[in-house]
């Protein structure tokens, strides 16, 4: 149950680098971002966003990384599946302590 990438990675390097190179002839990165998101067919907060992760990426402006999110989003992951096994395993091991222990009840004749 991953993100559906709409656009390809290719699609993607592309607009931004079309945003950085071209950027000085408009009045502002806003301004690019707009022109080259509509001769793209995207909105201009996808490219946005994209400008500004690549920009954390390059280290040029501080951020999380994508390969920082990517990592904490693979330990997230780990960590939901050890919290489910812990509780199968926990689980287990009260059913097979009952059931070792017998009636708790003894019996009288």
């Amino acid at each position: 149950m991953g993100k559906i990438n709409r656009y390809s990675p290719e699609v993607r390097d592309r607009a931004i680098r079309m945003v950085t190179d071209h950027r000085g002839e408009y009045a502002s990165q806003w301004a690019a971002i707009q022109s080259v998101s509509q001769k793209l067919g995207m909105t201009p907060e996808t490219l946005r966003a994209w400008v500004r992760q690549a920009k954390i990426d390059t280290g040029e402006t501080k951020g999380t990384t994508t390969d920082e999110k990517e990592r904490t989003s693979q330990l997230e992951r780990e960590n939901a599946e050890l919290r489910r096994a812990n509780e199968i395993l926990r689980a287990a091991s009260i059913f097979f302590a009952t059931e070792l222990d017998g009636p708790s009840v003894k019996r009288h004749r």
